[in-house]
């Protein structure tokens, strides 16, 4: 856990959020600005900062991310109509949180390219 990280203390329970699924692994909650109907964060309970700073021993960790974004597209009822998964690596990219997520996007069409 990383003092002052929002996401830490969703995980600590210290900021509530709306969790839709959670594990040993990872924990999964609405976005609190969502960018579609269906919206929800994936995070590791193993504080990584992002994508770019994972190592290998985050490879379990990072399919954990990858298999809880499935299921909660599929708990949400997004499994037939499709969606979209962001991981944002820096500024530039729009990460805004450094703590690693997925975001798990859909319930309406999405254009392409995002951005």
């Amino acid at each position: 856990m990383a003092t002052g990280c929002l996401f830490c203390n969703i995980v600590a329970r210290t900021v509530p959020a709306q969790i839709v699924i959670e594990n040993d692994h990872v924990v999964v909650f609405k976005d609190i600005r969502p960018m579609a109907p269906t919206h929800v964060l994936v995070i590791p309970r193993k504080h990584v900062i992002g994508i770019h700073e994972a190592g290998a021993e985050d490879v379990a960790l990072l399919g954990h991310v990858l298999l809880a974004a499935r299921d909660a597209a599929e708990k949400l009822g997004l499994g037939e109509s499709g969606y979209r998964l962001v991981l944002n690596s820096g500024l530039d990219a729009g990460q805004s949180v450094f703590h690693l997520h997925c975001h798990v996007i859909g319930g309406r069409p999405l254009a392409w390219p995002p951005g």
